[in-house]
């Protein structure tokens, strides 16, 4: 798993699962820490995740909203879309551009 950008866009790759999860909890949360406004967290590059990944994503999203930040999802790859619908998280989680819905399952 890498993590590269800054406090206001994070480039994420490789695997978020539960051997990276704790060196991605503490990136994500310097990097809401460290800046005002939207994060906006690429995943254009994340090769998958699993509910460890998934936890790490949404503590950074409540971490963001007491700090008055957004966390916005971008290019999240489609077969991590269809996690986000079947557990209904895409109600929650801002994702930019909004999930391409005709490529995906109904839930």
């Amino acid at each position: 798993m890498h993590i590269r950008g800054d406090h206001v866009e994070l480039v994420v790759g490789g695997r978020l699962d539960v051997r990276s999860a704790a060196d991605a909890r503490t990136v994500l949360h310097s990097a809401v820490d460290d800046g005002v406004g939207d994060l906006v967290l690429d995943l254009s590059e994340l090769d998958s995740w699993d509910a460890t990944g998934l936890g790490v994503i949404m503590g950074a999203h409540r971490r963001a909203g007491r700090c008055g930040r957004r966390l916005v999802l971008r290019d999240v790859p489609p077969q991590m879309q269809r996690l986000l619908v079947a557990t209904r998280l895409h109600r929650i989680l801002a994702i930019e551009g909004g999930l391409r819905v005709e490529s995906l399952p109904r839930v």
